[in-house]
C-alpha cells in the first residue's frame, strides 16, 4: 500500500498565498502522476491541478494564473503554490497519486490522502 499525506493547510486571508505539500511513502515500485483535488462544503470535488511523472501539468480554470503545480525534489512528492486565494478556494485539500495520469485526472486514482483544510476568510 502507499500512504500519501498532505501538509500545509490553514487559515489565510483573502489575496494571501499558502503552500500545499503532498509525499508518497510505503510500496512504491513505480513512478506516479500525483494530482490535487479539493471539495468544499455543498459541492462536488472538483480537479485542482495535476502533474505527470514528467512533469507535465494541468489545471482547473478556476485557478489558472493563480496555483501552480511541480514535483518535489523527492521522488513522489508534489507541491501547490497557490497565489491570490480567494474565500471561493475555501475547501479540503486531497493529494492523489497512480501510475496513470489519466487515472489521475479522471479522478480514480488509486491512491488518496487524508486532506487538509484550507480556509480563505477575512
Amino acid at each position: 500500500q502507499v500512504q500519501l499525506v498532505e501538509s500545509g493547510g490553514g487559515l489565510v486571508q483573502p489575496g494571501g498565498s499558502l503552500r500545499l505539500s503532498c509525499a508518497a511513502s510505503g510500496s512504491i515500485f513505480s513512478i506516479f502522476a500525483m494530482g490535487w483535488y479539493r471539495q468544499a462544503p455543498g459541492k462536488q470535488r472538483e480537479l485542482v491541478a495535476a502533474v505527470s511523472s514528467s512533469g507535465s501539468t494541468n489545471y482547473a480554470d478556476s485557478v489558472k494564473g493563480r496555483f501552480t503545480i511541480s514535483r518535489g525534489s523527492a521522488k513522489n512528492t508534489v507541491n501547490l503554490q497557490m497565489n491570490s486565494l480567494k474565500p471561493e478556494d475555501t475547501a479540503v485539500y486531497n493529494c492523489a497519486a497512480d501510475t496513470l495520469l489519466s487515472r489521475v485526472l479522471a479522478g480514480i486514482a488509486d491512491y488518496w490522502g487524508q486532506g487538509t483544510q484550507v480556509t480563505v476568510s477575512s
